[in-house]
């Protein structure tokens, strides 16, 4: 990547970060708009975790993983440790694929 985009994203990213303390004063937004974008942000995180969970290449990344991350969720939503979150994911995980389990 040229040095030019990278700076010119890095200004852009900047931008977005200082304009939110520059403008919190400024703009009122109504309670709908507000209630909008907290659903908006939920559903781009799903969004977000869905493609990372089910897809690996462009592909579908198997069974194993998805199992293995809804284990992490159900444990995560228990309130265990993170550490424990994430050693029952990725050993769910592993054990499914040491069973041929793709």
């Amino acid at each position: 990547m040229p040095l030019t985009y990278v700076i010119v994203l890095a200004i852009g990213t900047f931008a977005f970060r200082i304009a939110g303390p520059l403008l919190r004063d400024r703009i009122t937004l109504p309670d709908r708009a507000k209630e909008l974008m907290s659903a908006a942000a939920t559903v781009l995180l799903f969004a977000l975790v869905a493609t990372a969970t089910l897809t690996s290449n462009r592909h579908f990344a198997g069974w194993a993983l998805p199992i293995g991350v809804a284990v992490g969720g159900i444990v995560a939503w228990r309130k265990a440790p993170f550490v424990v979150v994430v050693v029952l994911a990725a050993i769910t995980t592993a054990g499914l694929r040491l069973l041929g389990v793709e």
